[in-house]
Parts: C-alpha cells; structure tokens; sequence
C-alpha cells in the first residue's frame, strides 16, 4: 500500500473511530449501579465510547465533583447533593432533571424476617434484636430518607443508637446479606438485586421526602455529556430503568 494511502486510512480511522478521551464520565448514586451499568451499555452497543462510571454515595460523588473530578454527568439519590452542587455553580442547571423515583423498604436477612406493620401503633424496636443498617443518616441519601421514616412513626429516637449508617446503600444491603445487621432500610430496588434478604416492610410516600433521582451536566463537561443525559430520557433507557424496578420522578 502507498505511504499516501495508509495515510488516507489512518486519516479516516481517526474520524470514525469514537476517542477514549470523548468516553463520558458518570458519577452515579450507588442504587443506580445496575441500571446506569445496563443503560451504558446500550448507550455503547448504539455506537459510543463506553462511559467511565463510578458509583459511591450522592454526598461522597458530589464532594469530589466540587473538589474538581473529573466528571461530566451526575446522578443524585437526592435533591439535596444536587442543590449542593447548583448552589456553587457546578452543574449546569438549564440541565437538571428530575428523572427517577424509588421505594423505601424494610429488609431482613433472608429466611429471617418477621411480622412487621409499620403503623405507630406497632413496637418496631421492641421486634427486633440488634442493629438496624442503613446508610448514614445525617449524609447519605437513603439513611435521611430512613430517619424521616423512622421519625413518622415514633421509632427513631429508641432505635437511634442502635442505627448503623453506612457510605452507601450498597454496603447497608451487604451488611443486611451477611446477618450481620439483622435489619436494614434500603431502595427497594437494592433489595430486589438480592436474593439474601427480603421485603417485610415498605414504607409509604407520606412517612419521608419523596424519593428523586435529578441527574444534570457537570460545569465544564465534555461534548457527549449532553447527548448521554438525552439518551437517558430516552424510552430505551425508562425501560431499562422500568425493568431494574425505578419509577418516574414524584412530581413536585
């Protein structure tokens, strides 16, 4: 082949062929682990860079995006890390969208479980021996949406000390798995990843915040940023979230 041909071919290689650097990065809340994983797939089988993706808790990710990672798109398991980041201008807010919802449930190790109502009337601390995990209460997402729970129904302040908060939801179902807490409040859609514990409890709307997933454009993203989040919108992706058991977002 002639020097002037491989060039050509390179030349045309080089415009085809998807750059790693143009890969989008996703910093997601842990419960979307699976999801975003089989939506980012899909976003690559459609002709994209695969996306670099890091999961951790909302408030974890949202530290590191205000310290300057390297992110292009984030996920929140809540409004409040989001707003955190808006407030200090490191997101785009012409993107922001709130895009999922989800469940609050009460889980036990599985063959473990017990009777539960969760009605006032009903001692939850009295039911049970032990630690309650969930994820850290006063930071990450769901231990907040826990304690509101808890609140509503007069059980937080006799389970409080008792309550062991985690960096993530993921890590709270784990400790769950193994029966080293012998009961946790998750997402309902951590809890049906796993065939180690079960659902004897889930908690109302009316007894915490509802529970949104905004995702929006990291200040200073890179080109496919925009098209990624427009591709999460999309109905291929809902059904891939439909299918891992999110909802759509509570209206405000």
């Amino acid at each position: 082949m002639h020097i002037r041909s491989v060039a050509l071919l390179l030349l045309a290689l080089s415009i085809s062929s998807p750059r790693a650097e143009d890969a989008v990065r996703v910093y997601a809340a842990a419960s979307l682990t699976h999801a975003i994983g089989d939506v980012s797939d899909a976003w690559f089988r459609s002709g994209h860079p695969r996306p670099t993706q890091v999961f951790a808790a909302s408030s974890a990710l949202a530290k590191q995006i205000e310290h300057g990672a390297p992110a292009d798109v984030f996920a929140s398991a809540d409004r409040k890390w989001m707003d955190h980041l808006a407030q200090r201008k490191n997101v785009d807010p012409k993107s922001r969208v709130d895009l999922l919802g989800n469940e609050l449930v009460l889980i036990a190790p599985k063959g473990r479980g017990f009777p539960a109502t969760l009605d006032a009337a009903f001692d939850l601390p009295g039911a049970f021996e032990g630690k309650l995990c969930t994820g850290e209460p006063d930071v990450v997402p769901v231990g907040t949406y826990a304690r509101q729970a808890l609140t509503s129904y007069g059980w937080w302040t006799a389970l409080a000390p008792r309550v062991v908060g985690t960096d993530d939801v993921r890590t709270a179902l784990a400790f769950v798995e193994r029966g080293e807490c012998p009961l946790g409040i998750v997402y309902a859609t951590d809890a049906a990843i796993s065939s180690k514990v079960e659902i004897i409890g889930r908690f109302p709307m009316g007894s915490h915040e509802p529970i949104v997933y905004p995702f929006a454009i990291v200040a200073g993203a890179g080109s496919q940023a925009r098209p990624y989040l427009d591709y999460l919108r999309s109905d291929a992706a809902q059904q891939i979230f439909r299918r891992h058991g999110f909802t759509p977002a509570p209206r405000r």
